[in-house]
């Protein structure tokens, strides 16, 4: 795995956006896999800024969330369509017909079905360029919960207790009205993307960033996960990278890249 250490957050969430943006300008209508959380909010106003300032075009890119509470409807406030609308969406020239949330609402009885659909989707797309990723404080990509399957696809899975204690500070602090349960795309899902790039900041997040990039290949860090994949990419602020052990050797790494492609 590739990892690229920055200053802070700030500087963090460019690199991503370096990222993105090229892929979207080599490939107008490319296909992008979007968190949600607090991380890449710094990444999502940066190509707000891009696409304000330096025309950036969202207008032939599909997207496809990771995620979506299971009971929430698309018009609640804490819903994963809202936060997409107002951090992101609301801002580019993106076709709404070319969105993909997954519906928290779904029956329960249809849930296989319909996500079993969202993978066909992504399929029919053309498969995910580019999948952007947070990592939550226990080692989880999507809701990837530790114990999930690496070889899982897109399902409703049980929120831990951990996860739901974490996002409690989008619910009035209450665990209580955090939902129990969310569909995802599942570790296989997520894997079968060309490039993936993992987000972490602060210190809160260092013990499951050196799990996910350092520790064994296990499913009670379904981050690590992306150990697998040849194109996987962490792009972490120094707070984050605080608990790695090999970190002189990627800031040495990434220095002697940037001098090789000076070179040729």
């Amino acid at each position: 795995m590739r990892v690229i250490i920055e200053k802070n957050y700030e500087k963090m969430s460019e690199k991503a956006a370096d990222f993105i943006a090229s892929q979207v300008r080599r490939k107008p209508n490319s296909v992008l896999g979007l968190p949600t959380g607090g991380t890449p909010i710094g990444t999502y106003k940066e190509l707000i800024r891009r696409y304000n300032e330096e025309n950036l075009d969202f207008a032939h890119v599909t997207t496809f969330n990771l995620d979506e509470y299971y009971g929430l409807p698309a018009s609640h406030p804490q819903s994963y369509y809202q936060y997409m609308k107002q951090n992101f969406f609301d801002h580019i020239n993106i076709s709404f017909n070319r969105v993909h949330i997954p519906n928290g609402m779904v029956r329960m009885d249809e849930v296989d079905a319909y996500c079993a659909n969202y993978e066909e989707l992504m399929k029919e797309a053309g498969g995910i360029d580019l999948q952007l990723l947070g990592i939550g404080g226990n080692g989880h990509i999507g809701f990837n919960e530790p114990g999930s399957s690496l070889g899982s696809r897109t399902r409703i899975k049980t929120l831990g207790q951990e996860t739901r204690k974490d996002d409690s500070r989008f619910f009035e602090n209450d665990i209580e009205k955090v939902p129990k349960a969310a569909l995802t795309m599942g570790v296989a899902t997520i894997l079968d993307a060309r490039t993936c790039l993992m987000l972490a900041s602060g210190k809160g997040k260092a013990e499951a960033v050196k799990q996910a990039i350092e520790g064994p290949l296990t499913s009670q860090t379904t981050g690590s996960a992306l150990q697998l994949h040849s194109h996987a990419i962490a792009i972490i602020d120094e707070d984050a990278a605080s608990a790695l052990e090999r970190k002189d050797y990627y800031i040495y790494t990434e220095k002697m890249r940037a001098e090789l492609e000076g070179d040729y």
